[in-house]
């Protein structure tokens, strides 16, 4: 089995400007998170799939593949995000198994990429019934929607360790088949293994204060 890990990263975001590139804990998430994959023995290759002439140049002297992906599957306009995971599955990927690996996660470590590996590999051999490995939070919140309480009852109240096991999906990695990826035209399936992790390791940047956020608990786990 072989396992290409695509890093996808473009040049236009907005709430936090560069922020694949943007100075992080003396590095960026970029590089960082190309150094964590280099580290992962179950992946065979890395891709960083981008627009960014800046972020291709930054893959090539990492020693990984730059792959320039088309301007309009980049836009978060011309295309949805289904047609790009199609698009990078189909025309950038060319080994049996793929994994999407965002770098706003930037505090999910090797380990825990080994451990979805293994993971999914129980999946190839009918250990687990599952179609895809997916990163996922325990969620124990007092849940609200505009009904009311959705996960627990006022009438009864529990402590919230007594409140239902339910997970968040998080930007950590995702594995799956590629052409599986291909033709869902998404990271994962209908029957995903959820892959958990802590909080620390869950927390992606999306804005300026996660950004701070992140880089304060990268550089005290690093230390």
């Amino acid at each position: 089995m072989e396992i290409t890990a695509v890093i996808p990263v473009r040049a236009g975001s907005t709430r936090v400007k560069n922020k694949n590139i943007k100075p992080f804990a003396g590095s960026s998430l970029l590089e960082i998170k190309i150094n964590q994959l280099k580290r992962v023995e179950g992946i065979s290759k890395i891709i960083v799939s981008s627009d960014s002439d800046e972020m291709l140049e930054i893959a090539k002297r990492n020693g990984v593949i730059p792959k320039k992906r088309p301007d309009e599957y980049c836009d978060e306009k011309s295309k949805t995000f289904n047609e790009v995971v199609r698009f990078v599955a189909e025309n950038e990927v060319d080994t049996d198994t793929m994994m999407w690996a965002p770098c706003v996660c930037p505090l999910v470590k090797e380990d825990k990429f080994n451990e979805g590996i293994n993971l999914y590999k129980k999946t190839l051999t009918g250990e687990l019934d599952a179609d895809s490995i997916v990163t996922a939070m325990l969620t124990k919140e007092y849940l609200f929607d505009e009904k009311g309480p959705v996960n627990f009852s006022i009438e009864h109240h529990v402590p919230s360790q007594k409140l239902p096991n339910w997970h968040t999906i998080t930007n950590g990695f995702f594995i799956a088949k590629t052409a599986d990826m291909a033709r869902w035209g998404f990271v994962y399936g209908p029957k995903p293994y959820l892959c958990e992790i802590n909080k620390f390791e869950a927390l992606d940047i999306d804005d300026e204060y996660d950004f701070l956020m992140a880089e304060f608990m990268y550089k005290l786990m690093e230390k």
